[in-house]
C-alpha cells in the first residue's frame, strides 16, 4: 500500500482539484493499493483563523464565511457539508457573543477545514464509481491535550488505524489531515503542516511501501525556485538531509515528517500534482554522494543579541537563558556565541523576539547593575539561510562571494557535524544572498550582471562581443555574462534578463531618460548579484558616479581615462572607497589598448621590482602619422590627411595633435608607480602651430598645408638614417614622491626598436634595476574600437574570475 497526501494548493477549486481527481481514478484504474490523507482546501486554514479574529472583535464575519462556504461548495453544490458549516457558525457566534476564544475552540474551527476536505473529494469519488471512504482522524490519531501542537499517543493511534484499514481495506480512504483528538474525544491539531505528520504517521502504522507527497512543485530543489531561478530539482535526498532541510524551514516537509518514515525505512517521494510525470524527489535512508544538496530559508525570525564583556569566564550563562526561553515556550531555532561568551545571539519566532528580550531583561536585571551585561536588543526583519550539506573546509567559498557582493551576514553558524552551515541576513539581502550563494556552490554558471555606459564606437563593439561570446564563454568558464543596462548620457535600457541583440533598435523604442541612481535601484530590486559597471563614455562628468557605483556593490571597468587623470586626491579617495567595500577598478585599455601593459607594470612594482624609467609611442594615432612621414618622402598634411580620411583621428584631429592624450596615459603609468604626480606638471610638447590651436573645425582642416614647412624642416634636420617618433617618457628617481614626465617629439636611429615601429602600433620600454640596459618591451595594436572593446572584455573575465 502506498499513502497519498495532497496539499491545499493542490486540492484548491479549478485545476487543481481535477488533477487530484484525475490522479485518484488512474491509480483505481491501474488497481493501485492506496490510501488518501488530505489538506484543508486553498487557503481554508489561513481563511479559518482570520474569521475567528474578526468575530473574536464582534465585528461582522457573516460575508467572509458567506465566501468562505461558497468556495468550499462551489461546482459541487450537491455534495452535503452542511455539519461542518453548521459547527463552524456555532462557533463563531459563541466567539462573537465572549469577544475571545481558546487554543481549544481555535482547534474545534481549524480542523473543520481538513474534514470539509476529506467530505468533498468522498462524496465526488463515490458519484465517479469509486468506492470510497471518509475517514475522520479524530477518531484514530489519539493525542496529548496540548491544543494546537498536539503529540499522538503511538500505542492507542496504531492500534485504532491498524484495525480501521482491517475493517475498509477494500475502499479508497480519504483521511482527514493535521487533526486527532484527546482523551474527550476534543478535537486537537499536531501544528502547521500537521498533515504531512498525519500522512507519515499512517505510512508508519500501516507498513506502506511509499509515502507520496503531492504538493505544487516538482520536487526539492536546490533552493526556492521562486526566489533563485537557476535552482535545479534534486532527483535523491537522504532522510537526514531532509530533516535537516525541514529543521531550516523547507516548508514542502514538516520537520516532525521523517522520524515515522525513518523507523520503517518507508520511502517519501516529493510529486506535482501539476505535472504528474515527473518523477520528483525521492527521500531515502540511503546517504547518496557527499556534498551540498539544498539551501533552505527560514523567515519570519528575529535575533534576540545578549551582550556583555563581565561574562567573560562566567558558568552557567547559556543555561540562564535557555530556562527562560524555556519558561516562556520560546523555541530557539539557531544559537551563536564566542568562546569567551561576550555576546550571544538567538534566532527566535519573530513574534516571540519581544517577550524574549523582555524576560531575559528580567533575569539578568542583577547583572546590568554589575555592568557584567550592558544590552540586551533584537534585530528584526532578519532570514536564516541555511546550506545543507556544507562543509566547513569549503564554506569560504560562499562567504567570500557574499562578502564581494556587499552581503554581511549578521552571524553564522555550523552543526556539530560541520555538515550544515546557517547564515543570519538581513532580510532586504535574502534574495541576492541566495542568488550569489546558488550561483557560487552549484553546477550552475556564476551570474555576472553588466551595466554598460556609452555604446559609441568601443561600448558598442563591446556589446555586441559580449552578446556573440556569452555562451562560448557559459560553456567554457561556468561564467553566464548578462547585461542588464545599457545607457548613453540620455538614456537608458533595462532588462535583468539581458539585452538582445537587437539592442540599438531597443534603446531608441524602450530607452527612457535615467540617473545612476534609478540604475542602482533597479539592480537592487531585482536582487542583482555580481555587478559590474562598465565606463566607455569620455566624459568627465559621468565619473562622478564612481564613487556611488562602487558603494552600492558594482565593481569598475573603464577604458575612460579621465578618473585616473584627475587631481592626485581624487585619485587617492577613490582607491579609499575601493578599499573600504572590497571592489575592484579595473582600467586596463586607458593606456595600450588591448596590450597587457598596466597589469605588466602592477605586477613588476607589487614584487618589488624598482622601475627606473618608462618610454614609448602611446598614440595609435600618432604612431601611424610619423611612421608613414619618416618613411614616405610625402608632405606631413598629406598624411595626416590620410590619418583624417581613414578614421584614425578623433573627428578634431587637434585632440590627438595637442599632447595632452598621450600625456594623460603617461600620468596613468606614474601613478600606477605611487608617483603623486599632476596633469599640469607634464611637459607636453603640441604639434599643432601656436596659430591653428583656436578656432572651429573646418578652418583647421582647410588649413592642414600649413604643417608642412615646420614638419619638413625638423624631418631635414635628423642625422643620417633617424626617424621620427611622437612619444611619452617617465624618468628620475622613480623612488621619489614624483617622477620627471615628458611628452615630445623625437628623432631615433631607424634600426632601433623604436625606430623599426610600423604601422599604427603602439610601443612601450619598460627600464628596470633588474633587466638594466635591456628593457622589457611590449608592441602592438594600441588603438581602434574592437582592439579596446576586446581589452575590456579581458578586464570584465579578469573580474569574473575573481572570488
Amino acid at each position: 500500500m502506498k499513502i497519498l497526501k495532497f496539499g491545499g494548493k493542490s486540492l484548491a477549486n479549478g485545476d487543481g482539484l481535477n488533477k487530484v481527481l484525475a490522479i485518484l481514478s488512474d491509480k483505481v484504474l491501474k488497481g493501485e493499493e492506496f490510501a488518501v490523507v488530505v489538506s484543508a482546501r486553498g487557503n481554508a486554514t489561513d481563511e479559518l483563523e482570520d474569521l475567528l479574529a474578526i468575530a473574536s472583535k464582534n465585528e461582522n464575519y457573516k460575508p467572509l464565511f458567506e465566501k468562505f462556504k461558497a468556495y468550499q461548495q462551489a461546482d459541487y453544490p450537491t455534495v452535503d457539508l452542511s455539519e461542518e458549516f453548521t459547527v463552524l457558525e456555532k462557533l463563531f457566534e459563541g466567539v462573537s457573543l465572549i469577544g475571545d476564544y481558546s487554543e481549544k475552540i481555535k482547534d474545534q474551527v481549524l480542523s473543520q477545514g481538513e474534514l470539509l476536505s476529506a467530505k468533498l473529494i468522498t462524496a465526488i469519488l463515490k458519484e465517479k464509481g469509486i468506492n470510497a471512504n471518509f475517514a475522520d482522524a479524530r477518531a484514530l490519531i489519539k493525542t496529548d491535550g496540548e491544543f494546537g501542537d498536539a503529540q499522538p499517543i503511538e500505542q492507542i493511534s496504531k492500534k485504532n488505524v491498524v484495525q480501521f484499514f482491517k475493517q475498509h481495506s477494500d475502499k479508497v480512504n480519504i483521511i482527514t489531515g493535521f487533526i486527532g483528538s484527546n482523551n474527550k474525544n476534543e478535537a486537537t491539531t499536531l501544528g502547521r503542516n500537521g498533515s504531512n505528520y498525519t500522512a507519515s504517521l499512517f505510512a508508519n502504522y500501516l507498513n506502506a511501501s511509499e509515502l507520496q507527497n503531492f504538493t505544487h512543485v516538482d520536487g526539492i530543489y536546490t533552493a526556492n525556485p521562486e526566489l533563485v531561478e537557476d535552482a535545479k530539482k534534486i532527483d535523491f535526498l537522504s532522510f537526514n538531509e531532509a530533516n535537516e532541510l525541514a529543521n531550516f524551514g523547507a516548508t514542502i516537509l514538516h520537520a516532525k515528517t521523517i522520524i515515522p518514515l525513518l523507523e520503517k525505512n518507508i520511502p517519501l517521494r516529493i510529486l506535482n500534482t501539476f505535472n504528474h510525470e515527473n518523477k520528483g524527489t525521492l527521500i531515502t535512508s540511503n546517504a547518496g554522494k557527499e556534498g551540498i544538496k539544498t539551501l533552505s530559508v527560514l523567515e519570519n525570525v528575529a535575533l534576540v543579541n545578549l551582550e556583555g564583556r563581565g561574562l567573560l569566564g562566567k558558568t552557567g550563562v547559556d543555561a540562564r537563558i535557555f530556562r527562560v526561553m524555556g519558561d516562556n515556550d520560546i523555541s530557539v531555532s539557531i544559537i551563536s556565541q564566542g568562546s569567551s561568551e561576550r555576546g550571544i545571539g538567538l534566532v527566535v519566532a519573530a513574534d516571540k523576539a519581544s517577550k524574549a528580550m523582555i524576560e531575559l531583561e528580567k533575569e539578568f536585571e542583577n547583572d546590568f547593575y554589575s555592568k557584567d551585561v550592558n544590552k540586551i536588543s533584537v534585530t528584526d526583519e532578519v532570514s536564516v539561510i541555511s546550506i545543507i550539506g556544507q562543509d566547513l573546509s569549503t564554506f569560504h567559498k560562499p562567504y567570500t562571494a557574499l562578502i564581494k557582493n556587499k552581503i554581511v551576514p549578521i552571524l553564522f553558524n555550523n552543526t556539530v557535524t560541520g555538515k550544515n552551515v546557517s547564515l543570519v541576513v538581513h532580510k532586504s539581502e535574502l534574495n541576492r544572498a541566495l542568488n550569489v550563494i546558488h550561483g557560487e556552490i552549484f553546477g550552475v554558471s556564476k551570474k555576472i550582471n553588466i551595466a554598460i555606459f556609452g555604446h559609441g564606437l568601443v561600448g558598442g563593439t563591446l556589446i555586441n562581443q559580449i552578446l556573440e561570446s556569452a555562451d562560448a564563454i557559459e560553456k567554457r568558464k561556468d561564467i553566464r555574462l548578462n547585461v542588464f543596462a545599457i545607457a548613453n548620457s540620455k538614456n537608458v535600457l533595462l532588462n535583468k534578463n539581458g539585452v538582445s541583440p537587437n539592442w540599438r533598435n531597443e534603446i531608441q523604442t524602450h530607452g527612457h531618460s535615467y540617473t545612476i541612481d534609478e540604475v542602482i535601484a533597479y539592480a537592487n530590486e531585482h536582487h542583482l548579484e555580481n555587478l559590474i559597471a562598465i565606463d566607455n563614455t569620455a566624459s568627465a562628468t559621468f565619473v562622478e558616479n564612481y564613487i556611488p557605483l562602487i558603494e552600492s556593490s558594482f565593481d569598475l571597468i573603464s577604458s575612460n581615462k579621465v578618473a585616473n587623470t584627475l587631481s592626485y586626491s581624487f585619485y587617492k579617495k577613490l582607491r579609499k572607497v575601493l578599499d573600504e567595500n572590497q571592489k575592484s577598478y579595473l582600467y586596463e585599455t586607458n593606456v595600450g589598448a588591448g596590450l597587457p601593459l598596466i597589469d605588466t607594470i602592477k605586477l613588476l612594482h607589487l614584487s618589488g621590482e624598482n622601475i627606473t624609467k618608462i618610454k614609448g609611442v602611446f598614440s595609435g594615432t600618432l604612431s601611424y602619422l610619423f611612421n608613414n612621414f619618416s618613411a614616405k618622402d610625402v608632405p606631413f598634411s598629406e598624411i595626416l590627411k590620410e590619418a583624417i580620411d581613414n578614421g584614425y583621428t578623433e573627428p578634431d584631429p587637434r585632440e590627438d595633435l595637442c599632447g595632452n592624450d598621450v600625456g594623460r596615459k603617461l600620468l596613468i603609468l606614474a601613478r600606477e608607480l605611487d608617483l603623486q604626480n599632476e596633469f599640469d606638471e607634464i611637459a607636453i610638447q603640441n604639434l599643432i602651430p601656436e596659430h591653428l590651436r583656436e578656432g572651429d573645425v573646418s578652418t583647421f582642416l582647410n588649413k592642414l598645408k600649413e604643417f608642412d614647412p615646420i614638419y619638413a624642416k625638423i624631418k631635414a634636420e635628423q642625422q643620417p638614417n633617424h626617424v621620427l617618433r611622437y612619444i611619452g617618457e617617465l624618468s628620475g628617481d622613480l623612488q621619489n614622491d614624483k617622477g620627471n614626465l615628458e611628452v615630445k617629439l623625437v628623432s631615433v636611429p631607424s634600426d632601433t626598436a623604436l625606430g623599426g615601429l610600423k604601422g599604427s602600433d603602439s610601443f612601450f620600454e619598460i627600464y628596470t634595476e633588474s633587466y638594466g640596459d635591456r628593457p622589457i618591451v611590449i608592441q602592438g595594436a594600441g588603438a581602434g574600437s574592437a582592439v579596446t572593446a576586446r581589452g575590456v572584455f579581458g578586464d570584465i573575465l579578469r573580474l569574473s574570475d575573481k572570488g
